[in-house]
């Protein structure tokens, strides 16, 4: 079978977030399942520099303002086709945004050109590859299945229409944009209603895809439900509980070679569930460079620094890690009212902090703290999670999406029957994360009950298996 992705990153070519590990990582996990993954991408500057055996192979004399050319090449084993684009990709910095963190004033056009050329690649644009699916993700690629729905320009590229799979990696961006723009999105009149495009009165990238796809996933059971809630569902509750049994949630994994303890590069030393006492060196490897105590407690923080991550509250807490005797290490970047928060919480020998990221350090942190805080508000899934328990560090996470589903709470029964991998809070407040805080210092005090948690997180299942098999069972449900 043969899978066209659709996405506006790929690791380890340009990454944001989780979008790009998943993106990267199905290439590998679906190949056993027989689905030859190939995945289109943008020609940012770090894509075109980094393209493998590229070529040119079609020309496209105005792409929503310009000309481009389509390059095929290759990621290490991972096909790729690649939009060289200049006027629309050719910027420095972040994909989505300006050097003020502003929102690049034409994305709607720049990812409405990912969606409408994975479109007519779908349906016949270039000789010799034809698509079975063609799987588009989150908002960037949200037009696709509008393209292939509608008439117009993209019919031009061919008369096939194979079936099309949205994925909701976070429903909170939904790529809105004026009604005005149909036009020079290349949307007939009629895409612009409720069936369609429109959102409230805009063109929403999300719900078109939503509404128009064939099939939806998100990327965990628990947030598939969410979703389909007022409280969740972010005024497209409707929509996905309309969708019925066409919507479904497949959990979300990682590339456990990627993240492997025992052959990790980045690491001081590696180790294993069976040499989990090498792992010590690696929390004073962490320790020493950020000025703390080895023998302390230490929890550690890689995320984005937003409110959607219940990182808010944290600044609020320290007064219960010095309570507890704890210390905290920091990696990420946001809001810059929580970075200027945490930068003013910083105090030595309890916070370690890093404002920005560095994918060798996240490595460490996982290796080098003992629980891993994540109080998000909702989760679709997480990833961090994942990561931390391969490296035997213990996620402290609220009871939502993702997390919900990957996290076992080390309750008494839990820890009664040697399967608690983590802890779990009912709430993102500060009184929820306090009460976790202590619920870990307390299980730590206990070095027989945490070094069992430490070996079922190590040894849990966090790998693209079990998910892979379930894409490759929708992708020929789809064209069965």
């Amino acid at each position: 079978m043969e899978l066209l992705s659709i996405t506006s990153e790929f690791f380890p070519l340009i990454k944001t977030g989780g979008l790009a590990d998943v993106a990267g990582a199905l290439p590998a996990a679906l190949a056993p399942e027989g689905v030859n993954v190939t995945t289109l991408l943008p020609g940012y500057p770090a894509v075109m520099k980094a393209l493998q055996e590229g070529e040119p192979v079609h020309e496209v004399s105005d792409l929503f303002g310009g000309p481009a050319w389509l390059w095929r090449g290759r990621c290490g084993k991972a096909p790729l086709i690649v939009i060289d684009a200049p006027h629309l990709f050719d910027r420095p910095g972040n994909p989505y945004l300006d050097a003020s963190g502003r929102d690049w004033p034409d994305n709607p056009q720049r990812f409405a050109a990912l969606a409408y050329t994975g479109a007519a690649i779908a349906r016949g644009l270039m000789p010799g590859y034809l698509p079975d699916v063609v799987h588009g993700h989150d908002w960037q690629a949200g037009l696709m299945p509008a393209y292939l729905h509608f008439s117009g320009d993209a019919a031009d590229a061919g008369t096939t229409r194979p079936p099309s799979v949205m994925t909701v990696h976070n429903l909170a961006f939904q790529g809105l944009c004026d009604p005005g723009l149909l036009g020079a999105l290349r949307l007939p009149p009629q895409a612009f209603s409720i069936q369609g495009v429109e959102y409230f009165g805009r063109i929403s990238f999300l719900k078109a895809g939503l509404r128009l796809a064939n099939h939806v996933t998100t990327v965990s059971p628990t947030y598939a439900r969410e979703i389909c809630t007022p409280e969740g569902g972010m005024g497209l509750d409707g929509l996905l509980r309309g969708r019925g049994t066409a919507l479904s949630g497949i959990l979300n994994g990682i590339d456990t070679d990627v993240w492997n303890p025992e052959t990790d590069a980045a690491l001081p030393q590696r180790f294993s569930e069976g040499r989990l006492n090498d792992r010590t060196a690696n929390k004073a490897a962490l320790c020493a460079r950020f000025g703390l105590e080895p023998d302390r407690l230490l929890f550690g923080i890689v995320s984005r620094l937003t409110t959607q991550k219940g990182l808010d509250l944290l600044p609020a807490s320290l007064s219960t890690l010095r309570a507890i005797g704890a210390s905290v290490v920091v990696l990420g970047a946001g809001a810059p009212e929580l970075e200027r928060a945490y930068a003013q919480a910083a105090r030595p020998g309890e916070m370690g902090l890093f404002l920005g990221y560095d994918e060798a350090l996240a490595h460490l942190i996982y290796a080098g703290t003992d629980a891993l805080l994540i109080p998000s508000r909702f989760e679709p899934c997480g990833l961090t999670q994942l990561c931390a328990m391969r490296y035997g560090c213990l996620p402290v996470v609220t009871r939502v999406g993702g997390l919900a589903d990957t996290v076992i709470d080390a309750n008494e029964a839990a820890i009664g029957a040697g399967v608690a991998t983590g802890f779990q809070m009912d709430h993102t407040d500060s009184a929820s994360l306090d009460l976790a805080l202590r619920r870990v210092a307390h299980v730590w005090g206990d070095r027989t009950a945490w070094e069992r948690m430490q070996r079922n997180a190590l040894t849990a299942e966090v790998g693209w298996s079990r998910s892979a098999a379930r894409y490759a069972e929708l992708y020929r449900g789809l064209v069965a």
